[in-house]
């Protein structure tokens, strides 16, 4: 069985619903759960919110907050966690924003990705993982993959 079918079956037999904002990875934890039949008794929505204007207008991500940490940080993150739970009726709902490559900065490099996750009732948590300089490819695949632990790790 799948990582995404095991959560999509955790959470069914938990009761809860996901939620997904996505940036860099553009989707990608939405199709894995949504590859799994009979994902829709758990997977709510995605949010795909590449730009900034989308994360303000679809999230509610503060303007504030990316002129003064940007678009790849985990204020970002967990803002876009947040406004994901409060938009979607799910009862967890994970973020994802980074910088796949290639290129990047010396402060902000190619490979890192920021991560939020929200759940009803918990403060809303947050962490970077450098991946490093995989290749675009690779990079997406690694943070999509571990936002689908983060999910397993609420109902574990």
């Amino acid at each position: 069985m799948s990582k995404a079918a095991q959560i999509i079956d955790a959470y069914r037999k938990s009761g809860f619903r996901i939620a997904a904002a996505e940036s860099c990875t553009g989707g990608m934890v939405a199709v894995a759960l949504t590859d799994v039949a009979g994902s829709s008794d758990v997977f709510e929505r995605g949010f795909v919110t590449y730009s900034n204007a989308a994360k303000v207008e679809m999230l509610g991500v503060a303007a504030e907050t990316l002129a003064a940490h940007g678009a790849v940080s985990e204020p970002v993150a967990q803002e876009m966690a947040a406004g994901a739970l409060a938009r979607s009726g799910a009862d967890v709902a994970v973020s994802i924003t980074g910088i796949a490559g290639p290129g990047g900065s010396e402060f902000k490099p190619e490979g890192r990705v920021c991560f939020g996750l929200a759940v009803t009732g918990r403060p809303v948590r947050a962490e970077t993982v450098e991946f490093g300089a995989l290749g675009r490819g690779r990079v997406r695949q690694a943070a999509a993959d571990h936002a689908l632990a983060l999910l397993a790790q609420v109902i574990a």
